[in-house]
Parts: structure tokens; sequence; C-alpha cells
């Protein structure tokens, strides 16, 4: 392991069997001289961190890394399905490789992620880009070395599906690059089946992984000097469900609490319907856990969120905040807004209106609904004008902002704990708070290290203030 100031570590060393295999890995590259790795990452955390284990395999490999394709022996695109714009972002990534394949004869195009996890994709792929030449899924990254080799000794295309089981392996190599930021999975896959969603389809069904498993790997990366330490699973404030020992979300946040050192822990995505007292009283308790929390609400219209087979009413919502504020101190709230489900009426989106108004959330993060094959969702009409949608979007983006200012200007005059994240010019740096807002700070500050700040003024949605 290498400190983060030093640029990257690796964690999870591999048992016997997949050293061996990465060995092998390492072996068939090098026959065929290809040494130089791009990994080019779409959509969530969870894509990035699945990315991190990919570069793992790779690191273990013998291999380096390149930011540029064109210098690259292998090249790696990890997808994005959860809305269109991102799969046509990858065709036209995937399209200009043809160009690169007439210069790069011998080098290996492979492509992953939740895209390819669709079997109309996949097929999609087959059929219009012969020029890839691995398919690979994600849930598995422990068959990738045996995939490339298989690749390598065959010479034509080949697809790892999904074996049923979905099981977790605590034996793939991670390679994180330098930060003060770390994501770390604790469970994988979702099992609400949201109807307008196909993480279900591509991701499998709610998996956990062993405490003390996660609680190993988030001592060593305290060890190794991250500062903010975000806890990722599709749903995961379902975690330990299925396990067996007795943990939930709740038991776990206390657990790595208690671990010695400066650090901050968040989580993401949590689900309303999960979101309980305990888990907020654990909050309040934990002096370590973030005062941020991300609650993703998507509408707030009751009749919608039934189409959406969310599992809450907006009244539900409004009351789970509200008891947040009430046993948590100083919490922040930022959450998902998708704009246009097939069917939304004015009235509809009205009450979202009213929700985010009522719930004054920090951020919010707001989409146009996409329509994703396979889901329950895909077989309603999408009547909206896309114009009407795009109005929505922006009305509603205008008035989060108005809410964020609020905030923001509450923050002017008040000193602040932060992390440095950045260096902009001598004695300037970038300093993120614990609701993600970002200060502009004079004085001394280490990037990667915690400091007080006092927030001095707003200028056009940005605070500037020095380092205390």
């Amino acid at each position: 392991m290498t400190n983060i100031a030093e640029g990257s570590t690796i964690y999870h060393m591999p048992d016997e069997k997949m050293r061996e295999e990465i060995a092998s890995l390492g072996e068939a590259l090098r026959n065929r001289e290809l040494r130089t790795v791009y990994v080019k990452t779409y959509g969530c955390q969870q894509n990035v961190s699945d990315s991190e284990k990919i570069k793992g395999i790779f690191k273990e490999s013998g291999c380096v890394f390149t930011d540029a394709p064109e210098k690259a022996d292998v090249i790696v695109l990890n997808t994005c399905a959860v809305r269109k714009t991102a799969e046509d972002r990858v065709f036209g990534h995937i399209g200009a490789l043809k160009k690169l394949r007439e210069t790069k004869k011998n080098a290996l195009f492979m492509l992953g992620g939740c895209m390819v996890q669709q079997e109309h994709i996949a097929s999609r792929i087959k059929e219009s880009y012969p020029y890839i030449d691995i398919l690979f899924n994600t849930n598995n990254l422990e068959r990738l070395p045996g995939l490339i080799i298989k690749n390598l000794e065959s010479a034509s295309g080949v697809f790892g599906s999904a074996p049923s089981g979905y099981a977790i392996s605590e034996q793939i190599p991670v390679f994180r690059e330098g930060g003060y930021r770390a994501m770390l999975p604790i469970m994988y896959g979702c099992e609400n089946h949201c109807s307008y969603c196909v993480v279900p389809l591509v991701r499998g069904p709610e998996r956990s992984r062993k405490s003390i498993d996660i609680a190993d790997e988030f001592k060593r990366l305290v060890d190794d000097g991250y500062k903010d330490i975000m806890l990722l699973g599709q749903n995961v404030n379902s975690y330990g469900r299925y396990l067996d020992e007795d943990v939930d979300l709740s038991g776990l946040l206390y657990r790595l609490n208690r671990i010695d050192g400066d650090f901050i822990i968040r989580f993401m995505t949590s689900h309303p319907k999960d979101a309980t007292a305990k888990l907020f009283s654990t909050i309040a308790d934990c002096e370590k856990v973030s005062r941020n929390i991300h609650l993703p609400v998507q509408s707030g219209s009751d009749r919608i969120l039934k189409e959406m087979n969310r599992g809450y009413t907006k009244e539900n919502y409004l009351a789970l905040i509200e008891e947040a504020r009430r046993l948590i101190e100083g919490v922040t709230f930022t959450s998902d807004i998708l704009i246009g489900f097939p069917g939304e009426t004015e009235e509809d989106y009205g009450e979202t209106v009213d929700l985010v108004e009522k719930a004054r959330f920090y951020s919010l993060f707001t989409f146009i609904y996409s329509k994703r094959e396979g889901t329950k969702a895909s077989m309603l009409p999408d009547d909206i004008p896309r114009r009407v949608k795009a109005d929505r979007l922006i009305a509603l983006t205008e008035l989060q902002d108005s809410i964020s200012e609020i905030y923001d200007s509450a923050a002017v005059g008040r000193i602040l704990k932060g992390i440095v994240t950045e260096r902009i010019k001598e004695n300037t740096f970038e300093v993120r708070l614990d609701n993600n807002a970002v200060i502009v700070a004079s004085g001394f500050g280490k990037e990667g290290e915690f400091c007080k700040v006092r927030a001095d003024k707003l200028l056009k949605r940005r605070l500037y203030g020095e380092i205390v």
C-alpha cells in the first residue's frame, strides 16, 4: 500500500488462486506487448468503485495507466444504463474507437458495466461494433482475468455473462488514485424495483459485505490518510439484510465511528422507505458521520410516487425530514427529482414544487425521465412534450438555487470545519464543507487535511473566506 500523498493505494491483496490468475494475465499481456491501459468510467459512484477494481487487476498484472486512449494498448469503457443520455455518450465513444482500431491493430478494446448487462444492448454491440473484443460483467469482476486470457488465446470476442448467485468476492485488488476522498462499497444490488429504474435488472438482488471486511478496509483507508469516506450501495440503508450476522447500517456506522482517526463518514444512496428514526439517532450519536444526508424523493405527487413504486407518500417523506431535523442538530438534505415521468400533469408537478419548498434541501439533482427498456414505466405512454419537461426542470432548478442561496448566506460570518481539496494559487485554496459547499479561502492549508475556515462573503453562489 502507498500513502495517498504519493498518489495511489492498493487493497485486497488476492488469495492464491486470484494471484495465480493475475500472474497468468500479466504474462499473457506481456506476450502481446499490451502494457498501457486506459479506463473511462461513466455514471455513478458505484461505477467509479468498479473501475478501481478493474484498475487493481491491471495494476497487479504489471500494467500502467494513461489518460489518453490513443496511447493505450488496452482500452476499457465502464458504462452506465440509468439514462439514455449516458448510453448515447458511450455509443458515441465506441463509434470514435473505430478509427483508433485502424491504427492500433493489436490493441484490446473492452466494454463493461451496466449497459452491456442488458441483453438488447449487448446484442447491438456484437452486431454493430465488431471491433470490441470483450464484453464483461462488472457484477463478477473476479472472472475478468480469465476472460481476457481467453480472448488473447482465441483471438475472438468473448462475453462474460452473469452467473446466478451474484457472489461477493473479497479477493479483487483495488487501485485507488490519490485524493482525500475514498469510496467503499458495503452492499450491491437492489430489490426495490422502482418502475422507471433499470438498476435491479443489471445489478441483481441485494447482497451485503460482512461487517468485518468493511471495517478492515475502512481502517486501512483511514491509516492511509483518506479523510472523506463514502459508503456505497444501491439501497445503502437496507445494509445487512440476508447477512448471517445481526447488523444493519446503524450498527455498521457505530462500529466505523469508533475507529481512531480524523475523518468523516458519508453514505449513499438511501431509500426513504428504509430511512428510520433509529438511523437518524445513530447519525446524531456518531460525531464522525456527516450531517448531510442524500435522500432521493423523485416526486412530490402521491399519484406519481405510487406509479413509480416508491413505497411512501409526500406526507411520509416530509415527516422523515422533520424527524431528522428534530434529532440531528444542523442536518441538511440533498435529493433527486425525476421530471416528466409518464403522465405527470401540471398538478403533479405543482406537488413536487410544494415539496421542494417545504423540504428546504441544500441542493437538488434534477433529471428528465428517460425510458428504460425492461422497466414497467417503459410500457406507459410518454406523452409529455420535451419542451414542457425542460421548462419544468429549469423552473425547479431556479427555485432550488434560491433555497441554496439562503443556506450559503447563513454561513457568512461563521467559522466552519472543512477539508482542503485543492490549491488554486499561492495561499488560496478550495475548502469543502460537510454539506459539500465550497469556500475559496486564503491562508495556509494542506491539501487533503481538515481545517477551520471563516466564511466572509457570498458572491454568485460561491463563498469566500479565510483559513483560520
